[in-house]
Formats: C-alpha cells, structure tokens, sequence
C-alpha cells in the first residue's frame, strides 16, 4: 500500500504508517461471481511468483461460526447483526489481512464492509452509525464493484442454490414468496451499492459477461496495481537456488537416516534368526528323541511276540510228543 490509511479512525494499537503489500477487494451482489473471480485470480498472482492471500466475511476464528449459527436461527436483530459483522471484520482485519499486508503480500477479499453497509442501509439502519462502526477499516489499494442486473443474477442464482432466506429479504419483506422477495431486496441492494460505488471509489466491472472476459478486465487492472511488487529476477534466482538446496539437504538427511536405519534392521534380523535358531534345535531334537521312544516301543513290542510263539510252539511240541507216547 502506498500509505496506510482508515476511513474514519485508525485500528487502536495500529502504527504503521506504511504496508507493502495490496488490498483488493471484490465487492458486488448475491451472484455476480466473486468467488470464482477470487480462485481465478489467485491462482494467475501465485502462479507471477506473488504471494496471495485470500479472505472473506464470516471467515473470522473469533465471530464468524458464531455469526453462521445465528443466522440458521433467523432470529438475528439489525443492531446485533451489524455488530457481529464489526466483530469479525475487526479479527480478520488484526489477524488476517494486516499480518499478510505487512509481508508483503496481496490480499484478495471477497466482500469487505461495503456489502454490509449496503445491506444494512436495504433495511433501514441509520447511515451515519454504519460509518462510525465501520470508521476503522482500512482503506483498500483497490475496490472492483462487479455489477450485474436482476435478469442475469436470477438464473445464477437458481442454477446454484435457489434463493437463500437472507439474500433474499424474508427477515424484513413479510408476506412475500421467495421469488418476490429477492427480486425486492436485490433492487434495493442494487440500488446502495451504485449510490456507494462514488462515496468509495468503485472500479465497475461488467459482471453480465461471461466468467473470463469478466476475469480478463480484473487481470488487466491488477497487472498495473502490481507493478513493482514482484521480486526482481536475482532476487528470485537466489531464492529458487536456496529453496533447492534446502531440498538437497533435506533428501540427504532423509538417505543418511534410511542408511543408519538398514543395519539396525539387519541387526535385528539376526538377533531373530539368533534367537529362532536354539528354537529350531530343540524342536528338531525333541522330534528325534520321540523318533528314538517310539522305535524302541516297537522292538518291544516286537521281542514280546516273538517269546510268546517260541513259547506256543514248545508247548505244543510236548504235547504232541506225549501223545505218540501214549498211543
């Protein structure tokens, strides 16, 4: 950023009087393509050698689950809504976006406190205290204000989720269907954001173009904003060689270990085998040994019968003998 600066009062605690860094904010209705503008141009800058940072409304640590839970509630007053918005806008703004500006990157937010403003003017609330909530907020490097009319942003809509109770004005436009209602409360969001567009200096972008022309005219004014933020090419040779030899050590240290880690696995292994071996003896020697029992049974057994018929056969020998005798 050229000088850092604040819309009403500086961020309490804030010192600085310069960030190198780049705010670009993308603003604009329910629709109109932000999101996929932000991917895109996020992907183009890193893909510059620019490092990029990227944010948006209810993505605070602090109120931003907070804020998503009220709102599934559909209980949430104006007051208190707008001041959960000022909370979590305050803890991405201290947490977040400063942080990324200061080292020097470019910080990409999908909405800032605009469409607040816008949608809180929509209901009614008083302008002069949305400013003074909002006094604190750093001003941007750039705001790009994707206008789209009602007849384009309708199909989108449809296509992607249908109509959202928030989006579309059931909080405060009763007695109306979903279709009457966000066709209402997008004329009048239409309405504040045209009427803000001069108040804070909009860049208008055609969004009722397709995604890439749309992404081509934000390409093209960024390209200026970024002039000279790019490291120069020595700069980015010598970090290049001391990323790769990082990466040399790192893939030396990762074979030195694989290294020492090989014998302490072979030592393992003959410890196993160390170990398996006297196992495997014992075994084998247990088997021989039950060999050895049961070939002795056998002869035993063998010898027993072998008495028994020696011993049948004189008897009947004798008796035979005896009956020769007789006769």
């Amino acid at each position: 950023m050229t000088g850092v600066r604040f819309y009403s009062y500086d961020l309490p605690g804030f010192k600085k009087k310069r960030l190198p860094g780049k705010l670009v904010v993308l603003e604009g209705t329910d629709g109109v393509g932000r999101s996929t503008q932000i991917a895109l141009l996020r992907e183009w800058l890193e893909s510059e050698g620019y490092a990029t940072a990227a944010t948006g409304l209810k993505r605070g640590k602090l109120a931003g689950r907070g804020i998503k839970s009220a709102m599934q509630g559909h209980t949430l007053g104006d007051t208190t809504m707008n001041l959960l918005y000022a909370t979590d806008f305050t803890d991405r703004l201290e947490r977040d976006i400063i942080p990324a500006l200061r080292a020097g990157f470019v910080v990409l937010t999908d909405r800032y406190i605009y469409s607040i403003i816008a949608r809180a003017q929509a209901r009614g609330i008083d302008p002069t205290w949305l400013r003074n909530v909002f006094g604190f907020a750093l001003v941007p490097d750039v705001v790009f204000y994707l206008q789209a009319d009602l007849t384009h942003l309708i199909p989108r809509v449809l296509n992607i989720r249908g109509f959202d109770y928030w989006e579309s004005g059931a909080d405060f436009l009763a007695g109306r269907d979903y279709y009457d209602s966000y066709a209402e409360y997008q004329t009048r969001l239409l309405a504040q954001f045209d009427a803000m567009a001069d108040e804070f200096k909009f860049v208008r972008i055609d969004a009722n173009r397709s995604i890439h022309e749309v992404f081509q005219s934000l390409q093209a004014e960024i390209k200026d904003l970024i002039k000279g933020m790019k490291p120069p090419k020595k700069l980015m040779k010598e970090l290049e060689e001391k990323k790769a030899e990082e990466e040399a050590k790192e893939k030396e240290k990762g074979e030195a270990k694989k290294a020492e880690e090989k014998p302490k696995e072979k030592g393992k292994e003959k410890e196993k085998l160390a170990e398996e071996k006297p196992k495997e003896k014992g075994k084998k020697k247990k088997t021989e040994e039950r060999r050895v029992e049961e070939a002795r049974n056998e002869e035993e057994k063998g010898a027993t019968g072998g008495e028994e018929t020696a011993k049948g056969g004189s008897k009947w020998k004798g008796w035979f003998e005896r009956l020769l005798q007789s006769s």
